[in-house]
């Protein structure tokens, strides 16, 4: 018989045939008898103290010298530390020649296996035990029980459980606890449970195994259930349960019961142990109480690594970035040394805030600490590089990263289309399919933005296929995505069946429909829809009062949107952020209130940003307010200097006004400082193909046809009525100011989708600026003339032109 059964094969169920009579069965008969002498040897006390591989190197020559290498105390204790140890090798080579073996030495083997997680090599050693006629032990089913827990492997973990019932231990509480912790690890915690309930006495180990079980597997709920149940039969919680139910509270943000447990812990003067101390600190930061986690944090007579790591990453989860960084140079200077889990708590308040320098320290520590192999701390690196807006560096770190997973995938679709890299967050998209790697409903919310940003409705249908073909239709950050992204895709009714469909709606999920009717300048339907949710009792977060204020602020609904400004504050006791302050000049300066957007901004509580005066400077465009333009522009100048958009919205402000001089002037300031205008770009989708046209670009293979149809064009619309803006060009004659107008990257898009659809199809054109005065009032003429609706959506809204006349009533 093969002493040495594969892994893979089915353990037998069946006892190994009678031993034939010339074998020696082990028991304890005489041979085994160990002389009292032996024990008190000094080097049996040196194993006794031994500390590492290379101090037992040192203890085996003289355990040698003194002929006592093949007495069984020692040979045991030899095994034993060499498997302590991890050096399995060494082990077996002290375990083979022994040709008189006591059943202590293969147990002690077959728990070197099981604790050093080498699943194959333990069951084929307890193939080998069986088959040499040991007579297995409970501690054996134990150990490898453990082990296909730790593995997942639940097969063999069922291999193992029906061995144990037929050795007789299906009735010893400790070796069911075993069996419970492998279905629980293997996520069929009701299956342990069901385990749990037939077992006719339970100790406290069973107790804690079934709770640790619901916890570790998201049913927080249940596991503190079981708590109460374990008290009703008499079992007061220990370490073990609190160190268990703890996280469960932290993970369902249930403060109430968190403090519950935290009492208790007082009461039963667990509080000093570090471990305990450590949860709570996790428990408080995970429910919101960061302040109440410092205190407990600062309290503590010890804390180890992870003390730390919890604290650090309460600060980075919460939003306080600074503080997170500031405890991790404080857990250096304390000399300890961080783990992965420091380093990514640490890399998130980097992302948060943007900051690449601490980032590029992290990065260098990491790589000191020997961390720069462990994936999950490359994919934290990925997603800072991204946040920081250096996509080219994560994208260095993501080719160079050995074993990627999903979450690698993940990290780095999200990065491109964070970045406004939409085509290679696409490519990647595809890549990661094409290698068989399965998206998960992160990779879908990752990538649905960014064919949102693209806009093209072919690729809206195409990933909201692939959302149903793999069952993700009924998740809810799935199905939002998919709704903002019709909306984006100029498709806002398509978006809203989507949203009525939907069982299960998280306040995200009415933000992104509120903000697509708001950017389709369908004011009235936000504000209805925000009335229903109000009704519906769905308490809006700050984002939902953006998109409704920015609603009403494309529908130029003033009253309303000032109404919701006020009741954020005074209703549901939400601070307006710098977004909010802009908004609401934008909603001011829009519907020309100047000066009332002025004195909103002279008033603000803080510091009015960079968006909050260019709504202002944009409004004064609109209404040709030089006086106020010109305050909002200086201040922009100063806050951001190397934007060249501000200088040229000023300009504009001054052709409108004749100010010939004033233009040319910050024309000049412009070349002196070497500032650029953003080049007007618009995108049309046609036949699987993204085409790209520039102001004045020639490159196009079609440009030859593309311009001389405009031209015919422009005499028809002309006809119709349209006379072209040339207030914002001068220094050119009449007919150049014309061809400059009519260069312009939206006509040119126009033109070509136009040439090259059939009639009565929809043109679909993404502009990266807002749309001018004079594209605006042609479209409106090409849509009468070619009998063609055409949706354009710009930086700020879509504009949906169809017989003549725009969704936006020319207000935008």
């Amino acid at each position: 018989m093969n002493s040495l059964l594969l892994p893979s094969t089915p353990l037998s169920t069946t006892s190994p045939p009678p031993p034939p009579s010339k074998l020696t069965v082990h028991t304890l008969s005489s041979r085994t008898y160990i002389p009292t002498h032996i024990y008190t040897h000094p080097s049996a006390l040196l194993l006794e103290l031994c500390t590492s591989l290379k101090e037992l190197h040192q203890f085996l020559p003289p355990i040698i010298k003194n002929g006592l290498y093949n007495e069984h105390l020692f040979q045991t204790k030899l095994v034993s530390l060499f498997c302590k140890f991890g050096s399995l090798n060494e082990a077996a080579r002290v375990f083979e020649p022994i040709e008189d073996k006591v059943d202590a030495l293969y147990h002690t083997m077959l728990k070197g296996y099981a604790q050093n997680c080498l699943l194959n090599d333990a069951l084929s050693f307890f193939c080998r035990l069986k088959c040499d006629y040991v007579r297995p032990v409970v501690y054996n089913f134990t150990y490898l029980l453990k082990v296909c827990g730790d593995n997942g492997d639940l097969r063999r973990g069922k291999e193992i459980h029906g061995q144990l019932i037929v050795s007789g231990f299906s009735s010893n509480v400790f070796a069911m606890a075993s069996v419970m912790n492998l279905y629980a690890k293997c996520r069929l915690v009701d299956e342990a449970c069901k385990m749990f309930d037939r077992m006719p006495e339970r100790d406290l180990v069973c107790w804690n195994t079934v709770i640790a079980g619901y916890a570790q597997n998201g049913l927080a709920k249940r596991a503190l259930e079981l708590v109460v149940r374990m008290q009703e039969e008499g079992h007061r919680p220990e370490m073990v349960t609190l160190v268990s139910i703890l996280p469960a509270c932290a993970n369902i943000g249930n403060l109430r019961i968190g403090k519950s447990i935290h009492g208790y812990v007082i009461r039963a003067e667990f509080e000093s142990f570090v471990n305990i101390a450590t949860a709570l600190v996790d428990m408080y930061s995970k429910c919101g109480s960061v302040v109440t986690a410092r205190l407990i944090f600062e309290g503590m007579s010890e804390r180890n690594v992870v003390s730390w790591n919890s604290m650090i990453d309460g600060y980075a989860q919460s939003g306080d970035s600074e503080e997170a960084l500031i405890l991790f140079q404080n857990m250096l200077d304390e000399g300890l040394t961080p783990t992965n889990v420091s380093v990514m708590g640490v890399l998130h308040a980097c992302a948060d805030l943007g900051d690449i320098s601490q980032g590029q320290f992290i990065h260098n520590l990491i790589d000191q600490l020997g961390l720069g192999s462990d994936v999950s701390v490359i994919n934290s690196m990925i997603s800072m590089y991204s946040k920081c807006r250096r996509v080219d560096i994560a994208a260095k770190l993501f080719e160079n990263l050995q074993g990627k997973t999903i979450v690698s995938w993940n990290a780095m679709i999200l990065g491109y289309a964070q970045n406004g890299h939409v085509a290679e967050a696409l490519n990647h998209f595809c890549k990661m399919q094409l290698q068989s790697i399965r998206p998960d409903s992160f990779t879908l919310v990752s990538v649905i933005p960014a064919v949102a940003e693209l806009s093209v409705l072919r690729q809206a249908k195409w990933i909201h296929g692939l959302v149903t073909r793999n069952c993700f239709d009924k998740n809810v950050f799935v199905m939002t995505a998919l709704v903002d992204m019709y909306a984006k895709c100029g498709a806002v009714h398509t978006a809203r069946k989507l949203f009525d469909i939907m069982d299960v709606r998280h306040v995200t999920t009415w933000n992104a429909m509120i903000d697509g009717y708001g950017t389709h300048g369908l004011g009235q339907d936000a504000v209805a829809l925000f009335s229903e949710m109000q009704k519906r009792v769905i308490k809006p977060n700050d984002i939902t009062f953006l998109c409704i204020i920015s609603a009403c602020s494309h529908s130029g609904f003033v009253e309303e949107g000032r109404r919701y400004f006020n009741i954020m504050k005074e209703d549901y006791g939400l601070e307006p952020s710098m977004d909010h302050y802009g908004a609401m000049v934008d909603l001011l300066g829009r519907a020309g209130r100047l000066n009332e957007a002025w004195h909103f901004i002279q008033n603000m509580p803080i510091e009015p940003g960079i968006n909050v005066f260019g709504a202002m400077l944009g409004s004064c465009k609109i209404h040709k307010n030089v006086d106020l333009g010109e305050k909002a522009a200086n201040k922009l100048f100063e806050l951001d200097p190397e934007e060249g958009g501000y200088h040229v919205l000023l300009a504009n402000i001054y052709a409108k006004a004749s100010m010939w001089d004033k233009v040319a002037k910050v024309r000049t300031t412009m070349q002196k400082e070497g500032l650029q205008k953003t080049p007007g770009c618009s995108l049309v989708d046609l036949r699987n193909e993204v085409h790209t046209f520039y102001s004045g670009s020639t490159g196009h293979p079609q440009s030859t046809n593309i311009y001389a149809y405009l031209e015919t064009l422009i005499d028809e619309i002309k006809a119709a009525g349209y006379v072209p803006d040339t207030n914002s060009i001068h220094d050119v004659e009449d007919d150049v100011q014309e061809q400059l107008l009519n260069s312009h990257s939206e006509k040119l898009a126009i033109a070509f989708g136009l040439l090259n659809t059939s009639p009565g199809t929809t043109i679909h054109i993404r502009k990266n600026l807002r749309v001018c005065g004079d594209c605006h009032n042609a479209t409106k003429y090409i849509s009468l003339v070619t009998k063609r609706e055409i949706i354009v959506r710009d930086m700020h809204r879509f504009h949906h032109f169809k017989n003549g006349t725009c969704s936006c009533r020319d207000y935008w």
